[in-house]
């Protein structure tokens, strides 16, 4: 499973999703649900936009989750978490992570390191440029970018 909050899911987590894909049968992208965070795009209409974005991978579905991740990945029996490394100061958090998870519930985790095309893009800088009516639609899917549109009153 590939967890994160997607808010807004960008090029760089399709090309990670799809990657990851590549190597299991299945493949459950998982939203974060965090009723402490308010994020731009609310939890259903991140799984619609990242259920667009992948809709070619016929191994991949979308759900969503709150609590501790590895609960979620204990109750669904799914062995492995699946996490994209953009940089050295990611892994050193996702290591800390992976390395709890392990602890907690036996739970492997897997790093992708992002293709080189995209390992700039976050979320956070995605909408920080299209709050400033930067153009942003090489940056993530044609339907995010759209509600980015909508939302932000950017550019097309």
């Amino acid at each position: 499973m590939c967890p994160g909050s997607f808010d807004p899911v960008t090029n760089g987590h399709v090309d990670a999703i799809s990657r990851a894909a590549a190597l299991y049968d299945e493949l459950v992208v998982a939203v974060l649900v965090n009723p402490g965070k308010a994020g731009l795009f609310d939890v259903a209409e991140r799984m619609a936009l990242i259920g667009e974005a992948v809709s070619g991978l016929a191994n991949v579905t979308v759900d969503s989750f709150d609590g501790l991740l590895v609960d979620w990945c204990r109750s669904h029996d799914v062995p492995v978490i699946v996490k994209g490394l953009r940089a050295v100061g990611d892994f050193e958090y996702e290591l800390q992570m992976a390395q709890m998870n392990r602890e907690l519930a036996g739970i492997e985790t897997v790093f992708l390191p992002t293709a080189p095309h995209v390992g700039h893009l976050s979320s956070s800088l995605v909408k920080q440029i299209a709050r400033f009516d930067g153009d942003v639609s090489g940056l993530v899917p044609p339907r995010v970018n759209d509600r980015l549109v909508q939302i932000t009153g950017g550019r097309p």
